[in-house]
């Protein structure tokens, strides 16, 4: 099995893989809709899901992590370099930082709400865990996650999206453009609530785009396997 191969086998398996958390987490979590219901039904729900939860986290976390090298090697290849050489490296640079921003932005779950899911339990310190737990929401989820991490998302897949068209790859890139627009449409939820507005329907802009994702990724590797088999 060549390089490529390797990449359009890992690229399918990440788009199944990220999945699998996800939809663990909308059944055991309800996620997403649980991060803007109130702290202190998140908290509870949390405490309730036990270590299974924060493993489902877990997983999560480290799919998102798993972008970061696969980047690189969906978006440079020799004659990438070649022919389109800032398309090249700017994919890899803004498709590396995604997946760090989003491992950043879920580590969150892993290592931090936990304590306070379990200091919510204890009357006396709701009101400080339901703060904190918004905070820290705020900065790690909508700032990084959802908004850096977004952003960084939509111009990876935009750039390879963009390869892919001079390429002749017509099916993977219209379904990375695509996928890149309704993920830079998403990110605008967190400025949205920021300004004092609702953001149900970059919310669903974003869910839309991931969904995209999902098949521009399936869609990428099967490409790279079929030119390299």
């Amino acid at each position: 099995m060549n390089g490529q191969m390797r990449v359009g086998f890992a690229a399918i398996g990440l788009a199944v893989g990220f999945n699998v958390p996800y939809a663990a987490l909308a059944v055991i979590y309800d996620y997403p809709q649980v991060l803007r219901g109130p702290a202190g039904v998140a908290l509870e729900l949390f405490r309730a899901g036990g270590p299974l939860l924060i493993l489902a986290w877990l997983v999560f976390m480290l799919s998102a992590l798993a972008m970061t090298p696969l980047a690189t090697a969906l978006a440079i290849t020799p004659e990438r370099l070649a022919k389109t050489p800032a398309l090249a490296i700017g994919a890899a640079v803004s498709g590396a930082l995604a997946g760090l921003a989003q491992a950043i932005g879920l580590s969150r779950w892993v290592f931090v709400v936990p304590d306070l899911a379990r200091r919510h339990g204890d009357p006396a310190q709701q009101a400080a865990t339901e703060s904190s737990f918004e905070l820290l929401n705020s900065w790690g989820g909508v700032a990084i996650g959802e908004n850096i991490g977004q952003l960084l998302t939509a111009l990876f897949v935009l750039q390879v999206a963009l390869m892919q068209g001079g390429e002749r790859r017509r099916l993977a890139s219209r379904a990375g453009l695509l996928t890149a627009g309704l993920i830079l449409i998403g990110a605008g939820e967190g400025p949205a609530i920021a300004l004092g507005g609702q953001g149900e329907i970059f919310s669903l802009a974003t869910i839309a785009g991931f969904l995209g994702l999902t098949v521009w990724l399936i869609a990428t590797g099967v490409g790279l396997i079929r030119s390299r088999g």
